[in-house]
């Protein structure tokens, strides 16, 4: 319709309100001028009237609301609305406490009204809990399909099954609210606006989940896996979008930033299947170097958990100040590092003194002059 058509049909919608209005207010004298016909039936006579003009206000708005959009006088707007206003704010500060109690009373018994709402709520709820079921087990159909990737890490995989199991869950209930009646476009405008406020307000998340994802797809390191990163070694226990928690050899549970794992060198130890174990051993320079070799190939040899393939490295490494140093690299299965270290840090120790080698502390030679210059 056109700004001309409007106008009247406004002013129309208006002397409608002002008549229901009017009954509504001789209703109420009555009541108050009569105070024997004060009774329940009367107040619920009263509340139905207000609600039936409820619905007269909502069309009368609708043709405000269309006049303002035509470009419509602004002023005539602000009157319409005024109006409106006006009649709502005085009915409901001068309305008695029996008179609101009744009027949500009457409402909430209404099969259109409360009932209505406990309805939808009800909808609402068992479809809350069907979408979780369903949400569970489209879930757990998309791990087991995932798992079949064998490129993909546990950590892209539990992050790809909850993203899975989030848009069931929030694609089934925006179609619920759709089949209820409700308008689901402003939820995607406020979605859409919130977005620019949270991108400036939470720029370090943001920076954390950009790190999570490279994380995932990347893979440096898996559930299970000892890594080395931001100054933390630990056994990795879960990765989420913006944090990494990781166990230390003491049980110490820490958590880190994402941006702080992918900002920074990332040393996976147990990434391959095999290590090598670096020990450095000193003899002193009285003692024979190739006794000392045939004692620590015989004690690497008889180890059970030292690997033949690659072959232990054992060799004459550097003549340092007070010791002959020796070099022995074995190589072991990633798992069984630190108990070979330790052994053969133990047992190198018990071979060298059966075989009368001695392991020398450091030493240093003082030579002191006295005043004539000689020395002593």
């Amino acid at each position: 319709m056109k700004k001309e058509e409007l106008k009247p049909l406004a002013l129309a919608w208006q002397d409608v309100v002002k008549a229901e209005t009017e009954k509504i207010s001789e209703k109420k004298i009555s009541l108050r001028q009569d105070p024997d016909a004060v009774y329940r039936e009367a107040y619920q006579e009263v509340a139905s009237m207000v609600e039936a003009r409820m619905a007269t206000f909502e069309r009368y708005t609708m043709v405000v609301d269309a006049f303002e959009s035509k470009g419509g006088d602004p002023d005539l707007v602000k009157d319409f609305r005024t109006y409106r206003d006006s009649i709502l704010f005085n009915e409901t500060a001068l309305a008695s406490p029996r008179a609101i109690f009744l009027a949500i009373l009457n409402w909430a018994t209404r099969r259109d009204g409360g009932i209505a709402v406990l309805k939808d709520i009800g909808i609402v709820l068992l479809a809350f809990l069907a979408l979780l079921a369903v949400a569970r087990t489209v879930g757990a159909a998309a791990r087991k399909w995932i798992g079949r990737v064998p490129t993909i890490s546990k950590l892209l995989e539990t992050f790809l099954v909850g993203v899975v199991f989030w848009l069931v869950l929030t694609m089934g209930l925006l179609l619920v609210l759709a089949g209820l009646g409700v308008n689901i476009a402003p939820i995607f405008a406020m979605i859409g606006g919130a977005s620019f406020i949270l991108a400036f307000a939470l720029q370090d998340t943001l920076g954390n989940l950009a790190s999570g994802l490279m994380i995932m797809i990347n893979q440096p390191f898996d559930e299970g896996d000892y890594v080395q990163v931001g100054g933390v070694g630990g056994t990795v226990k879960s990765v989420s979008i913006v944090a990494t928690t990781v166990a230390t050899p003491d049980n110490q549970v820490i958590v880190i930033p994402n941006k702080n794992v992918w900002g920074n060198v990332i040393t996976n130890v147990t990434a391959s299947t095999t290590r090598r174990v670096d020990l450095v051993f000193g003899i002193s320079y009285e003692d024979s170097i190739p006794e000392a070799l045939e004692v620590m190939n015989r004690v690497v040899s008889n180890h059970p958990s030292i690997l033949s393939d690659p072959e232990p490295v054992i060799r004459v490494h550097q003549l340092s100040e007070s010791s002959v140093n020796f070099i022995c690299r074995p190589w072991v299965k990633t798992e069984d590092y630190w108990a070979v270290y330790w052994d053969l840090t133990h047992q190198m120790k018990e071979a060298f003194d059966e075989a009368g080698i001695s392991m020398p502390y450091p030493q240093r030679d003082v030579h002191i002059k006295n005043r004539t210059g000689a020395r002593s």
